[in-house]
């Protein structure tokens, strides 16, 4: 247990953070599984209009530090060549 009141403040901020970090990991995996059930029933054309909504929910979790940018570019770099490989 904290001690000092620097240390219980780390411990109330790092609790706000984690709510925070974790609405926004929900919404990325939230909008990305959107996305693939559109791929998985053959509706390319809904999934590209799910794909503004991905990238910004990627970009938005990559500013927060939820997930690294590499990560962030690898998930859309993944997600419009499944569209692009739907779509054909």
């Amino acid at each position: 247990m904290a001690i000092t009141s620097s240390a219980k403040k780390a411990i109330r901020s790092a609790a706000r953070k984690y709510v925070f970090n974790l609405r926004r990991k929900d919404a990325l995996r939230d909008t990305t599984k959107e996305l693939m059930k559109k791929l998985a029933a053959k509706d390319a054309a809904g999934a590209e209009k799910l794909l503004p909504m991905a990238y910004k929910a990627i970009d938005k979790a990559m500013k927060r530090g939820v997930i690294k940018g590499n990560t962030a570019n690898r998930k859309k770099s993944r997600l419009a060549a499944a569209i692009m490989r739907a779509k054909a």
